[in-house]
Parts: structure tokens; C-alpha cells; sequence
């Protein structure tokens, strides 16, 4: 790049979602964000990720809070803040896909209560399972002028994941009308070089702007962002620097510190950052004090890059091993799942795709014989309930754990009836807010509690002294 070309580089913050969803399982509570959210709208970050993902759900079940209302409190704090969301496509922010309806009402509310850019992606980078969230955002954007879609596509490797793979996939992604593109690279598995290769071609393909979103799981992250801003990526993901690497994201004040004075300098004062830094680091000690913060996930796991494997699926693995009291089984468990990946037509590991595999592939080992007894999600993969995987499915396996079934060749939603009159129906007792009805839709049982909670809490009822059982409240 010519010297005086500037192209300064974007960054969005993570601190917010991601970085605290890496690490400490996204217990941060919003009461804890508030007193710094004035100080973060005078960065000029590109924008702010806060919400979606598993904040949802840890908000109502952990945290007894209403992600909308935190939603709404961030948007009057943010005033010059873009703020960001992610999607799981179909699946919104719950593990099954929805009828349209319930996309289109949940794309609507989040977009009402606040939210600027909508990152949306699928376990399998089915398009189709995609389709329907972006035209949802552009009906908006086309009726208020606020809404950005941005389609992700998950990262991985395998024989399927070409370079003109990634170069297609670029393509249908301006045809299907998304305003931008994020790699999403969740277990940090894209090398430096490789991300360098990866921006210029997909650069070449289209003209939507191109984010990075990475992990630092095998320590190579920083190093991939640098190659890939040399490569003309527009905008990386960063967390300030309390709750980066490990299994977070590279710092932000790193990342503005090796762009400065070159063509990609972002701009950005690092004495608001060391500000920002300052307010979280006694609430990193705090959670590493309390053990919610494990030293453990700060370091570099290189098992990442030999077994393909994201941090989350690798500790999840372990679990589920050690209650069978066969961890002596750990390496047979990580030899298996290249196999299980490979039978069930070699998805990302993403979530839920990762979790899938990984319990197949425990399954497999501690059986003694491959598939002799499947989970309802790996039969559910198989019959094409989430949608179409980039390579086919082994037919063999097929034959083996759904023999003769039907399986689903549409788009998994295209079975679906529309169900947000029959959900409002199921929930009306605990409706407050429109909202509410799409808690209940994607988590009904952690909803209804929080509801419960919340009445509660308003007719000033000291749950800890009630008697469910009976359903006595004292007062």
C-alpha cells in the first residue's frame, strides 16, 4: 500500500459479549457495564458487540435479568455507538430452528429495542438457514433506514473448505442482499498467512467490506489480524485488554498500538482505552478471586490447531468423560471426532454443531462400537433437520442409525408452521411486554422462572421465604 493511502482500521469491542462470554461464561451482570458505557461512546469504535449469543439466556437463567432491558439501557447510554448483536440464523438465539414469524418478530423487537448490526451465521453455513434473518433486517433498514445484516460464515478446515469455497460463499452472500461479511473464526484456528490469502480473495469477489472475528485459543490471533489488515480486511473484533486473550479475543489497545502511525492507524486515544482497562481490571480480579475466572482459559491451547477442536467442546468433552470415569479415554475421544465430523458431512464445529460431535464421538469410544447408540441431535443432523452440510452425509452411517427414514431436503423452515400466536397463547399469563414473548420462545421453561421472579420481585415478595410447594407467598 502506497504511504500515503490511508485505510485506518476498524475495530469492534467485545468486552461486552464475546470477551466475557470466552471467559467467565457471560456472567457479567449489566449493572456492572452502565458506568462505563459514556466512557466507550467517545472511542469511535466501529461498533459495540453486547448482546445475543449466550448473553440471552445466561441474563434470565444466572443472572435473573431481562435481556431487553439491558438491551435498552445500553442503547441511551451508547449516544455515537453502533451496537451489535449475534444470530444463529433459523435458530435465533435458542437451539432449534423457528418458524419465520418468530425471526422476523425477534429481528424486529432487537433492531426497536436498540440493536444497529446484526452479525447472523449457521452451524452448518447454510445460506438458506440465513436467508430469512437478512430479509427481515432489510425490510426494516428499507422502512426506517436503520438495520444492518451482516452474514458470518464459520471458520473451519477439512477437504470441503477451499479457497474457492470461501471465494463462492463471498458471492452468495452480496446476491442474498446482506450489507457485510465476518469470517468467524470461534476456535482460532486461522493462521496468519492464511487469513492473508483467505481477505485477497475473497476481496477480489466482492465488494460488501470484510470483518475478522477470532479467538487468541491458539496464540496466534494478533499475528492473523495484522496479516489480515495488510490483506485489506476492514474491521477486526478486540477486547479491551482485563478480558482478552486466552480464549477471548486479541487486546484492543494491542491492536491500536500496532497500527499507529502506519496507513491503518485507528485514531483511537489510548488514555480513553487505558480508562476503560482500568475500570474492568478489579473485576477480573474479582472473578479470578472467586474462581469464575479459570487461569486455565488465559493460556495458549495448541491442541486447538492439531485437533481442530474449540476450547469450549475440548472442556465439555472432558466432563462428560470424567463422569464415565474414562478420561484415560481423552485421545481415543479426540481421534474419533475427525471421524464422527467426517460421517456427518464434515460440518464447522460451531455451536450446535460442535456439541453434536463431540458427544457422538464420546458415544463412539466408550461403547466400543461406532454409533451403536446416536443422540436424538446426531439422528436429527442426519435426517437433515439443520439444514444441508457442505459435503454428503456418510450413507453408510445413515443406514445404520435412521434406516429407512425420511430425510429433509428443503430448508428445515420451510416445515415449520407459524407459532407466535400459539407461544403468546402458552405465555399470556406473564406477558409485560411484546418482549416477552420471544424470551419464552427461545428458553420456555428459564423464561417462565424469570417471569415468576420478576412478579416477584414487583409485588415485593421474598421468594427465598415462599412456599412453592404450595404456592403460599409471604409478603
Amino acid at each position: 500500500m502506497a504511504e500515503n493511502t490511508k485505510k485506518p482500521i476498524k475495530i469492534t469491542e467485545t468486552i461486552l459479549r464475546d470477551a466475557h462470554q470466552s471467559l467467565i461464561a457471560t456472567r457479567m451482570p449489566t449493572e456492572l457495564m452502565l458506568p462505563i458505557v459514556e466512557t466507550m461512546d467517545k472511542v469511535g469504535y466501529h461498533s459495540v458487540e453486547c448482546w445475543g449469543g449466550a448473553t440471552f439466556d445466561a441474563s434470565l437463567r444466572f443472572l435473573k435479568e431481562d435481556p431487553w432491558d439491558r438491551l435498552r439501557k445500553l442503547r441511551d447510554g451508547f449516544k455515537n455507538t453502533k451496537l451489535q448483536m449475534l444470530f444463529r440464523g433459523q435458530n435465533i438465539l435458542g437451539y432449534r430452528p423457528y418458524a419465520d414469524d418468530v425471526v422476523d418478530s425477534f429481528v424486529e423487537k432487537s433492531i426497536a429495542n436498540g440493536i444497529d448490526i446484526i452479525r447472523i451465521f449457521d452451524c452448518l453455513n447454510d445460506l438458506r438457514n440465513l436467508q430469512e434473518a437478512v430479509n427481515a433486517t432489510n425490510k426494516i433498514k428499507t422502512r426506517e433506514g436503520r438495520g444492518h445484516a451482516q452474514i458470518a460464515l464459520s471458520y473451519t478446515l477439512g477437504d470441503a473448505y477451499t479457497m474457492e469455497y470461501w471465494v463462492d460463499m463471498a458471492k452468495k452472500i452480496e446476491e442474498m442482499g446482506a450489507d457485510s461479511i465476518c469470517i468467524k473464526d470461534m476456535a482460532g484456528l486461522l493462521v496468519p498467512y492464511k487469513a492473508s490469502e483467505m481477505i485477497a480473495a475473497m476481496k477480489s469477489a466482492t465488494k460488501l467490506p470484510i470483518q475478522l472475528h477470532t479467538h487468541y485459543t491458539s496464540g496466534v490471533a494478533g499475528m492473523t489480524y495484522l496479516k489480515a489488515v495488510e490483506a485489506g480486511v476492514d474491521v477486526i473484533d478486540c477486547a479491551i485488554s482485563p478480558f482478552a486473550m486466552g480464549t477471548s479475543q486479541p487486546a484492543t489497545e494491542v491492536m491500536v498500538e500496532t497500527f499507529k502511525g502506519t496507513p491503518y492507524d485507528t485514531g483511537y486515544d489510548q488514555n480513553l482505552l487505558a480508562e476503560i482497562a482500568d475500570y474492568f481490571r478489579p473485576y477480573r480480579d474479582e472473578c479470578l478471586a472467586s474462581g469464575l475466572l479459570n487461569p486455565k482459559v488465559m493460556g495458549v491451547d495448541i491442541k486447538t490447531l492439531l485437533y481442530q477442536v474449540p476450547g469450549g467442546m475440548l472442556s465439555n468433552m472432558v466432563s462428560q468423560l470424567k463422569e464415565q470415569n474414562a478420561e484415560d479415554k481423552y485421545y481415543d475421544v479426540l481421534k474419533e471426532i475427525p471421524q464422527v465430523r467426517k460421517d456427518l458431512g464434515e460440518p464447522p464445529l460451531v455451536t450446535p454443531s460442535s456439541q453434536i460431535v463431540g458427544t457422538q464421538a464420546v458415544f463412539n469410544v466408550l461403547m466400543g462400537e461406532r454409533y451403536k447408540m446416536a443422540t436424538k441431535e446426531t439422528k436429527a443432523v442426519l435426517r437433515g433437520e439443520y439444514g444441508q452440510t457442505v459435503k454428503p452425509m456418510s450413507q453408510e452411517i445413515i443406514d445404520k442409525v435412521i434406516p429407512g427414514e425420511k430425510r429433509i431436503t428443503c430448508r428445515p423452515a420451510d416445515l415449520i408452521e407459524n407459532e407466535m400466536d400459539k407461544l403468546e397463547g402458552e405465555m399470556k399469563e406473564w406477558k409485560q411486554q411484546d418482549e416477552d414473548v420471544l424470551s419464552y420462545a427461545l428458553f420456555p421453561q428459564v423464561a417462565t422462572d424469570f417471569f415468576k421472579y420478576r412478579q416477584a420481585q414487583q409485588d415485593k415478595v421474598d421468594v427465598t421465604q415462599a412456599d412453592t410447594k404450595y404456592g403460599a407467598y409471604p409478603v
